[in-house]
């Protein structure tokens, strides 16, 4: 339909109306153009207070090239132009929208994040098309009920508000996949909320909730709840019937009990650190069949049970900061890739052995079975670790495991073969340890589409090559016992590592490039030669929990370290400082964090 046809419903003269000096500010004309023709008109960060009525109008004023009688072609004749599709007003400093919303009914993306608005237009609900809407970063206080008129909505961000309750309604909303309520004021959570039927991902982080809605038994498509940082005492029993749930965040809540989980059978990480659990007991485990991830660090158990073995598919336990005295023998059977044992009284363990890392640890507790009159035919499932050594490749093990193994072969390179074997396979994991490489295989970069743990530990690495940070899937790295001395800056592209190993290395420094990576939950960097940390960019590492900084050159640890309290586990022994002392070091990594405060400058 023609822009002449359509004028008439907005406004009879609006094709006549004449942009003058006196209507807001200014558009670049040559953006105007653009929009006209894209459908798209990006405004971010322009410092705008209000937003100028020639965009609200773009579709229903005659441009102003054509009042200045400009020629057209065959394809820039404007009332055949696109309409508005796509709206971004982001970072600028916009208090209000205005009704003239409704002059852009085409739109399905308008992104107005990071402003300082505190209400949204009724008009909202003439965007019948709107499949995102972003207006995170604001002052919003209330929703309106409008927004509920939106059926075509597929993403709503309303992150980093200041929302104490929410309209009624929202089960309307009946095509909403992700909802970002994280970071409000929020004391509950609307029953509509569970009734939304498509929604996939939910986030509740960072609110003031103390419970949650039984009716989310009823989010069957589920994947992904975010509940950290409550006042949650309990979690629904029902949240066990979630069938799709993949992840579940629950961290930093008042957490002392947990549901059965006996429908998440598809549960992939659970994250329960910093509440205040004291037991975990066969029934939480015993239907977490296919769970990567669990993190109980910071709670208050005494025991694991000996089920934690029936996790066969278990990658990632972190116990750290609890009260546990012993572990059952059986964990060693898993094929864990980390496990963080630290701030525990454990006596069955030597400390030594869980300074040398998860596989010593591991390799420990298998020991123990076979003393207690089991064989490790018995216990331990075959892997590629357990297979001849004459075999060049095990083709199982990258089926089954997903597993490239060539480790322990004393090579100075990969061969191309190795490689070949991949070609049909999808492979996550790559363990090269144990070798004489003095540079990482180049062709390591054909698994970048899917690997995630890559292991090159006792090597001879001097260097790591720029093309390593193609690796974007890599959530844990192992490069201790290396000659490494610093970290490429493309290294900044590995946007989902969540652990490095960089102990027995050659650092002088913090490498800086591990300041830029927000993922990152582990650094080691024990037995190097680092000789100071900057507290200021660790600060921001806001997701790192644990920092091995053992065993190296630091002269003096700079109190405002004890600032950066998303850590821990921070391992200081084996430095030449005098302050902290010894004493003061065993107490933990809340006793140092306190004593360091104490001495930040007035």
């Amino acid at each position: 339909m023609s822009r002449q046809l359509r004028a008439p419903r907005f406004d009879p003269r609006a094709g006549f109306h004449a942009e003058g000096k006196d209507r807001g500010p200014s558009v670049p004309q040559g953006l105007l153009k653009a929009a006209r023709s894209s459908g798209q008109l990006n405004l971010a960060g322009r410092n705008l207070g209000e937003v100028p009525p020639c965009v609200w109008r773009i579709n229903v004023d005659i441009p102003e090239e054509a009042n200045q009688n400009l020629s057209f072609s065959s394809t820039e004749r404007w009332w055949e132009q696109t309409d508005l599709t796509k709206l971004i007003l982001s970072s600028n400093q916009l208090q209000s929208l205005c009704d003239d919303l409704r002059l852009l009914p085409a739109l399905t993306v308008l992104d107005i994040h990071d402003n300082q608005l505190t209400a949204l237009p009724s008009a909202i609900r003439e965007l019948g098309n709107l499949q995102k809407l972003n207006v995170s970063h604001n002052k919003l206080q209330t929703l309106p009920e409008e927004v509920t008129s939106l059926r075509s909505l597929r993403t709503l961000h309303l992150q980093h508000n200041e929302l104490a309750r929410l309209p009624a309604g929202l089960e309307r909303l009946a095509s909403l996949e992700d909802l970002d309520l994280s970071n409000n004021r929020l004391t509950a959570v609307p029953a509509d909320v569970a009734l939304l039927p498509s929604l996939l991902r939910l986030s509740l982080s960072s609110n003031q909730l103390k419970s949650l809605p039984p009716e989310m038994s009823r989010m069957k498509k589920l994947k992904h709840l975010d509940c950290d940082d409550n006042l949650l005492e309990t979690v629904p029993s029902d949240v066990g019937s979630m069938e799709s749930l993949e992840l579940l965040y629950l961290r930093r809540n008042k957490l002392r009990v947990l549901p059965d989980f006996f429908s998440c059978k598809l549960l992939k990480e659970l994250h329960l650190a910093e509440n205040q659990i004291q037991t975990l007991g066969a029934e939480h485990l015993q239907h977490l069949q296919a769970i990567l991830v669990l993190d109980l660090r910071g709670n208050k158990l005494q025991a694991v049970p000996e089920e934690i073995a029936l996790l066969q598919s278990l990658e990632r336990l972190d116990l750290s900061n609890n009260d546990i005295s012993s572990l059952p023998c059986l964990l060693g059977n898993l094929h864990l890739k980390f496990l963080a044992l630290e701030g525990n009284p454990l006596r069955t363990i030597r400390r030594e052995i869980i300074a040398k890392g998860t596989q010593e640890v591991l390799k420990y507790l298998r020991s123990k079975i076979q003393d207690d009159g089991t064989t490790q035919n018995d216990s331990v499932p075959v892997t590629a670790m357990t297979l001849p050594s004459e075999c060049r490749v095990n083709t199982h093990a990258m089926v089954t495991l997903k597993l490239l193994d060539y480790s322990d072969k004393q090579a100075t390179l990969i061969p191309d073969d190795i490689f070949d074997a991949t070609r049909s396979t999808i492979i996550t994991t790559v363990n090269f340890s144990k070798n004489h490489l003095c540079e990482i295989p180049k062709r390591i970069v054909e698994l970048k589409e899917t690997v995630s743990d890559v292991n090159l530990s006792f090597n001879k690495l001097s260097f790591i090559s720029q093309e390593f940070g193609l690796l974007q899937k890599l959530t844990f790295l192992d490069l201790r016992n290396n000659f490494l001395s610093s970290l490429p800056e493309e290294m900044s592209s590995l946007t989902k590592l969540q652990t490095i190993n960089l102990c027995f290395n050659r650092f002088r420094v913090m490498p800086a490039v591990l300041y830029h990576i927000p993922t990152l939950e582990a650094v080691l960097i024990s037995n190097n030669q680092v000789g100071s940390i900057d507290p200021q960019k660790v600060k921001l590492m806001e997701n790192l929990s644990t920092l091995d900084l053992q065993n190296n050159d630091l002269l003096q640890i700079p109190p405002e370290l004890g600032n950066c309290v998303q850590l821990r586990t921070l391992l200081l022994d084996g430095n030449p400082f005098r302050v902290p002392r010894a004493t003061i070091l065993t107490k933990g990594t809340a006793a140092v964090q306190e004593y360091l405060r104490g001495r930040i400058p007035a």
